[in-house]
């Protein structure tokens, strides 16, 4: 995917590039995480011919499981939350998904009887993320990151700052700057309402909130298995009047979405 140079005239002394994972065929960078947990449970013996393949999510990681899934001809149910925007369930039978939407109650324990009931494969993202991508190869974000960036007058970043989701692509990232000995540093930028951030902090791996993030994908109500705070240098919490805004900044400077 592409990797885009921002000129920030206020700041010419920072060089700044953005990962632009929105052009993948499912258009989010969870097609990477797709892929891999479809390997994972290929490889494990999970996912066979005809096994359904089951997911509590309500973003784009449905999404792009939905068209791995399809790819293989493998039905597939994502179990979301009843509040979930059309756009996202008609995405998800675009590719041929259904969507069994949850009034009340937790969409995890929902997956996993669903799964059972069906005697399909869960495929869990919340514990799988940040296992099933092999942070060693040549298949991953971060070894992409770093050789498009060799051409660059300064091939390796000081920072690289993302969000989290599950944590997982922060894990790979974080784990392939230790394995390769860069002198790169990790920042993960959380938002309102998400317990990534004090967690961190704290180390309490029983946080929750009972507040969900506005800032669709990123962040979670709870610590989730595939958050690695090990492989993190720094944690900030960005305001979401300063997500949006920075959104809208992006748009007008670079004449496209963000």
């Amino acid at each position: 995917t592409h990797l885009i140079k921002v000129a920030l005239p206020a700041v010419d002394h920072i060089q700044l590039y953005l990962k632009d994972e929105s052009t993948h065929p499912t258009g989010s960078l969870k097609h990477h995480l797709a892929r891999s947990l479809f390997l994972f449970g290929l490889c494990n013996g999970w996912i066979a011919e005809g096994t359904t393949i089951v997911e509590a999510s309500s973003g784009s990681t449905a999404v792009s499981e939905a068209y791995f899934a399809h790819l293989l001809g493998l039905p597939f149910i994502a179990v979301i939350p009843a509040g979930t925007s059309q756009q996202k369930i008609d995405q998800i039978a675009f590719y041929g998904g259904r969507c069994h939407l949850i009034t009340t109650g937790d969409i995890y324990p929902e997956a996993q009887r669903l799964a059972r009931e069906l005697n399909g494969h869960y495929m869990d993202q919340f514990t799988y993320a940040e296992r099933v991508t092999d942070w060693r190869g040549n298949n991953n974000i971060a070894d992409a990151i770093f050789f498009q960036m060799e051409a660059e007058r300064y091939p390796v970043p000081s920072w690289i700052v993302m969000s989290a989701g599950t944590g997982g692509t922060s894990a790979t990232i974080g784990r392939y700057i230790r394995y390769k000995k860069f002198d790169t540093q990790l920042c993960v930028a959380d938002p309102e309402n998400s317990v990534f951030y004090p967690y961190f902090q704290t180390g309490d791996c029983e946080l929750t909130t009972d507040k969900a993030s506005n800032v669709e994908g990123i962040g979670r109500p709870r610590v989730e298995a595939s958050f690695v705070p090990s492989v993190v240098d720094r944690m900030i919490r960005v305001p979401d009047a300063a997500s949006y805004a920075t959104i809208h900044f992006l748009e007008k400077l670079l004449n496209r979405k963000a």
